[in-house]
């Protein structure tokens, strides 16, 4: 068996306009002409596998793949259904998804495969695969774009991808369901009436696509936070596609980019862009990432370096203290014989250990939802440091939280299952109960813990929602 690659790399849009009204606007049809033009492509290259990473299948713990052999159903857009329904049937490679949910815990990420009837296919993969591969000659493979997820975790994925490419020797196209800008229009507009919704999203989206047709791919991959701090959309979930393109294609800046179109949906920036993995002889340039290989569970989804840097070092005695932008010092988390720690949760803010276990009872310290390794806070923090409050998602926290618990529970060889009893502690009752609440019902909810819920003035760090675990591990 020869060993297997990308032999070609694909961004294309994700709103069904361009399946089912191409007609109703120039530039739709500009779009849906580009996807006849790339299917076309992917034809000739004679690919064996059609690989689509869709922002439009977020997930939160992990990242899902869809393995169900044979999805059937109808798919209506939720934000144009007047638009119609686009009936499918994809050739899905069970095989293939199995083996990328293996190499994924191979290499140290939360994954698992989906199959079962009636789970809906997003928009952005239906109108990848139905007019990338319209005939279903092609199986596919669907990943989910986690919303936490960072550009080291991101790039494992991709590397796992490519481990079982590489094995099962496969011709792969890999392919970026997404929007550039994805600032739409929040009221009824006629079809001649559409146009990118800002000038500055336009101007970021143009940049993009001149990198793109560079071959500066991993330079797109860089640029993406300096654009996160331009634009006024905090759209994280747009640029995680190409840390996972850039990373299929070996963090390269010297491939053949073509743009085959760029137009507007509904005031949303859409393109479908060719990459070819043919050198474009203009010189690579430099790569200044981390190279990782294996991930460890840090989450700084858009930290600059800077913010990253934290002493590591570990102690066995006097617990060492780094300082954070996020609130007091941190500790390393003190050891002993009963003690559980881990380095995949943040560090505490004193000198106690993450977790300590007492016979088959283990009791967590309060946990938050700093991200280890970067102590950023999803959802936002509840103030700056000058102490004015900021606006934050407690879902995101919430589920951040429960993640760190998850973590520690793991170290000491337990799951969210072993959850006895929790004391959650929110600074602002009225504002967060309902997200909180709805958070706990999808996770822990479904364990079944008692759970006591207090609101208190203020926590250490600014966050808003603080756990406190009792968990039961029978040996």
């Amino acid at each position: 068996m020869s060993e297997g690659g990308v032999v070609a790399s694909f961004v294309v849009p994700v709103h069904p306009h361009t399946v089912l009204a191409p007609d109703q606007n120039p530039g739709w049809r500009n779009l849906r002409n580009a996807f006849d033009e790339a299917a076309h492509t992917i034809r000739n290259l004679n690919a064996d596998l059609l690989i689509v990473y869709s922002t439009t299948w977020p997930s939160i713990i992990g990242h899902q793949i869809q393995a169900d052999p044979k999805p059937e159903w109808v798919m209506v857009d939720h934000d144009f259904h007047d638009l119609g329904s686009i009936p499918y049937s994809f050739n899905i490679d069970e095989a293939f998804a199995h083996a990328w949910d293996d190499a994924n815990r191979n290499r140290g990420l939360q994954s698992r495969c989906v199959n079962y009837k009636g789970f809906p296919i997003d928009v952005g993969s239906v109108v990848a695969l139905t007019l990338l591969n319209p005939d279903n000659s092609i199986p596919a493979v669907i990943v989910s774009s986690n919303m936490y997820a960072n550009r080291n975790e991101t790039t494992v994925l991709a590397k796992s991808c490519l481990d079982v490419i590489k094995a099962q020797g496969r011709r792969a196209v890999a392919i970026t369901a997404m929007s550039l800008s994805n600032r739409m229009f929040t009221d009824f507009i006629q079809p001649e009436d559409d146009k990118i919704h800002s000038l500055k999203d336009d101007e970021w989206n143009r940049k993009i696509l001149e990198f793109l047709e560079q071959g500066r791919m991993e330079d797109v991959g860089q640029l993406s936070r300096t654009i996160h701090r331009q634009i006024r959309v905090q759209k994280v979930v747009a640029f995680k596609p190409m840390w996972w393109l850039s990373a299929m294609n070996g963090n390269r800046n010297d491939l053949t980019g073509q743009v085959l179109a760029y137009e507007s949906i509904h005031g949303a920036g859409g393109a479908v862009v060719h990459i070819d993995p043919t050198p474009s002889g203009v010189g690579d340039k430099e790569y200044d990432e981390d190279d990782v290989e294996y991930f460890q569970g840090e989450r700084g989804v858009l930290d600059s370096a800077d913010e990253q840097s934290e002493d590591a070092t570990p102690s066995n005695t006097t617990p060492e203290v780094s300082t954070t932008s996020s609130g007091p010092k941190l500790w390393d988390p003190v050891e002993g014989e009963d003690a559980v720690n881990t380095d995949t949760a943040p560090k505490p803010v004193g000198a106690y250990p993450h977790a300590r276990r007492v016979g088959d009872m283990l009791y967590l310290s309060g946990v938050g939802p700093r991200q280890p390794g970067t102590n950023a806070i999803p959802g936002g923090p509840i103030h700056d440091e000058a102490g004015n409050p900021l606006d934050y998602d407690i879902k995101a926290q919430t589920q951040a939280v429960v993640n760190n618990v998850e973590r520690v529970l793991h170290e000491a060889g337990g799951s969210l299952e072993n959850v006895v009893d929790v004391t959650s502690f929110l600074v602002d009752m009225k504002r967060d109960f309902t997200g909180y609440n709805e958070v706990w019902a999808e996770t822990l909810g479904r364990v079944g813990p008692t759970r006591t819920t207090l609101a208190i003035r203020s926590l250490p760090t600014p966050i808003a929602v603080e756990m406190k675990v009792v968990a039961h591990l029978p040996k």
